[in-house]
């Protein structure tokens, strides 16, 4: 007698995946998410698939990876009625305002009198930015 095997999965998976999969003879267990417990795995489903980005080798798999994150980007933008152009107008904003990441410029730490009001804002995220 054959003996099957389980394995938890546990996150959002692509629409498909489950007619995809019984093909392989995969029992799929599913359930369709309440808009709540949605919006938070598509949160959860997008660190996931920016660590598989960062685990990618080559100039393929990159390519793989931040299709999936850009899927999950058009997800959160649906749900929240965004559509791509707003995001873009967004980043374009913010990046003539701020700029983008092309010259790689890291800060170690920064500096401030201790009554600047900054002061508060680093404060109020102690551990994003430990004194």
């Amino acid at each position: 007698m054959n003996k099957t095997r389980r394995f938890k999965v546990n996150k959002l998976i692509r629409d498909k995946i489950p007619e995809i999969t019984v093909m392989d003879g995969v029992i799929n267990f599913t359930r369709e998410l309440e808009q709540d417990e949605y919006i938070k795995r598509l949160s959860d489903k997008l660190i996931e698939e920016a660590k598989e980005v960062i685990k990618a080798k080559d100039k393929m798999e990159i390519s793989e990876e931040l299709a999936d994150v850009l899927e999950v980007i058009n997800a959160i933008a649906i749900v929240n009625d965004l559509s791509f152009q707003d995001i873009e107008n967004a980043r374009l904003k913010k990046r003539e305002i701020k700029g983008g990441f092309e010259k790689g410029i890291y800060c170690s730490f920064i500096e401030m009198s201790s009554d600047n009001q900054k002061v508060s804002h680093y404060l109020s995220r102690s551990e994003e930015y430990p004194e």
